[in-house]
């Protein structure tokens, strides 16, 4: 287990499931719950991390180990339940909150899938759960190839044979674990080395220097402003979970008026449905900004069948106190713009790359204590994770929709999680149930967000139109005349004489 999934393990308590999640919407006739396992074992195989456990060492000397499961059974974890018929959004909204806030069995594999029938308009979903220390965002879109089909053709193949694993003994793995706590750390100090062997130039050893320390000014000015610290606080088992919706088409709209990027675009609208949070509280004040971590995907092309995580994370102010919605886009523009050209994502995750160094025991604790200090740096997490703009479908029925869940922790409160699907946006706002009662003024806040923005960007759009139009119809000016040309004067001419007579003999003269 690598370094930051072994962090994401640690921290887990009964307060702090540390689990992301998913919660997906499709049309047609339910499946029977038998063709819903035959298709989960029938994909297992291309996942062997699906049937293995967390296995820690006694004093964690040791990373945790994946091994597998001798007692694998399929029928524990794809379950089966249902609502009120016609259950509404909202019934399927509190069944997803109370089965999120459920902490995964660390004694089997970390993950759950629930099949879930009688929602309204003949609808069915399917919420799933996996532990963050298995999956991060962008490999977790992967694995939604385990039960999604991009052809709405259904054909199950049969489930492969499977043995597990014959598991190391605990000595063996304690061993292993000591040797990891020494050489680990050595191995990287040895690699250094090698990293300035393999630099070619002055500019690369430069280069390699702002990647740590050319985000620090920025984050520095970004850690100062003030932050609306009422929104961090104690997290308790309980979880308040709600959602909101945009597409494709209106971002676009607002872009061709305002600018920015699609990410820039959404975190504007999340930043409208704090302010409207803080404002219906009585808490907002001019000037406030909340700020989040928004993780970023350090994952390359050929890294994506690596089955751990490989995320970093960039510091965004969001500005709540400001009133005008173009401004504050501007603003979040500007510190987009600031954290790329400073690479604060490399960064970070060159920072995050050195708990390599740390011995296992003192990564837990670490992260354990970390985890539980009471901070007001953050006040929440927005993380967008890209999904294909094509149809999928599940034994051959149709997604219609899928929404995230992303959790909470430490202090915080509230996380905002967004998925794109075909040409729409959806928000899963993850919250504590007893510190967050008025969560939904955050989910109709952001729905207002995207209709203030597309508003203001028709009205500049219509001007636009108007200004264009009184251009066209306005009478065309004359051109002004020209001079009329000067006719050259004419060349002098000789007078000819017709015949000697005339001219007596003399010569004639010219006459002008």
């Amino acid at each position: 287990m690598s370094s930051l999934d072994a962090s994401f393990y640690f921290i887990e308590d009964e307060n702090v499931p540390m689990h992301v999640g998913s919660v997906l919407v499709f049309e047609g006739p339910v499946p029977s719950y038998g063709d819903v396992i035959r298709l989960f074992l029938a994909r297992m195989d291309q996942v062997p991390r699906y049937r293995q456990k967390v296995k820690a060492l006694p004093f964690h000397v040791g990373r945790p180990v994946w091994v597998d499961d001798d007692h694998f059974n399929i029928l524990y974890h794809v379950r089966h339940t249902a609502v009120p018929s016609p259950g509404g959004e909202d019934q399927l909204r509190n069944l997803a909150g109370r089965i999120f806030a459920q902490k995964l069995d660390d004694k089997k594999p970390m993950w759950e899938a629930w099949l879930v029938e009688g929602l309204e308009g003949g609808r069915w979903a399917i919420i799933s759960k996996v532990h963050h220390c298995m999956i991060d965002g962008v490999s977790g879109t992967d694995m939604l190839q385990l039960i999604l089909d991009f052809k709405s053709e259904s054909v199950l193949p049969e489930p492969k044979e499977w043995t597990p694993e014959k598991q190391p003994s605990t000595l063996d793995l304690v061993i292993d674990g000591v040797r990891d706590a020494v050489v680990t750390p050595v191995a990287h100090l040895s690699a250094l080395p090698a990293v300035a062997r393999n630099v070619r130039s002055l500019s690369e050893i430069l280069d390699f220097g702002k990647t740590v320390l050319g985000s620090l000014p920025g984050t520095a000015k970004r850690l100062v402003t003030r932050a609306a610290t009422s929104l961090n606080g104690p997290i308790g088992p309980h979880r308040r979970w709600v959602w909101a919706r945009a597409n494709l088409a209106e971002i676009k709209q607002i872009r061709a008026a305002a600018g920015g990027t699609v990410n820039d675009v959404i975190l504007t609208a999340i930043t409208r449905g704090f302010r409207d949070l803080l404002e219906k509280r009585g808490e907002l004040t001019e000037g406030m900004v909340v700020r989040t971590m928004v993780p970023v995907s350090m994952r390359k092309a050929d890294q994506h069948n690596e089955l751990n995580n490989r995320v970093s994370a960039v510091l965004v102010n969001l500005p709540v106190g400001e009133a005008d919605p173009v401004r504050r886009l501007a603003s979040i523009r500007a510190q987009m713009d600031d954290l790329k050209s400073s690479r604060q994502a490399a960064g970070a995750d060159v920072i995050t790359n050195l708990s390599n160094f740390a011995a296992p025991t003192l990564m837990a604790l670490g992260s354990r204590t970390a985890m539980r200090f009471p901070q007001q740096i953050l006040q929440t997490v927005t993380t967008n994770v890209p999904g294909p703009r094509i149809p999928l479908y599940m034994l051959g029925r149709p997604l219609v929709e899928m929404f995230p869940y992303v959790p909470v922790a430490s202090t915080i409160r509230i996380t905002v999680g967004i998925f794109s699907y075909l040409d729409r946006f959806t928000f899963g706002i993850n919250a504590d149930f007893d510190g967050v009662p008025d969560v939904q003024l955050l989910a109709d806040g952001i729905r207002t967000g995207f209709d203030e923005m597309v508003a203001l960007a028709a009205e500049a759009a219509e001007k636009t139109e108007v200004a264009e139009k009184v251009v066209d119809a306005a009478p065309a000016k004359p051109a002004p005349a020209k001079p009329a040309a000067r006719k050259p004067a004419p060349k002098p001419r000789a007078v000819r004489a017709t015949s000697k007579a005339a001219t007596n003999g003399v010569k004639p003269e010219t006459t002008t």
